[in-house]
């Protein structure tokens, strides 16, 4: 068990995981923060209405679909 908890924390626990790092960061460019405005605007929306069909997907795919793009470019040169 002992090998296997080694493994799945790859060094001090403290360690800050570079994903979530990398996806802050990323949320922070012009390209995401468009997005972003878009799925809080629509979340906002739906959420002001008692009774609505409307759900944000659409918003929330692009904003994913963006940060992930930014987060692929930047994430790999630092895998080892």
């Amino acid at each position: 068990m002992v090998f296997e908890k080694n493994m799945l924390t790859h060094g001090d626990p403290d360690d800050e995981d570079p994903l979530e790092t990398i996806r802050a960061k990323c949320e922070q460019t012009e390209h995401c923060v468009h997005y972003k405005e878009r799925l809080e605007a629509c979340e906002s929306r739906v959420s002001s209405r008692s009774s609505t069909e409307e759900e944000c997907t659409e918003e929330l795919f692009d904003f994913l679909h963006a940060r992930d793009h930014c987060v692929a470019h930047e994430l790999f040169h630092k895998v080892k």
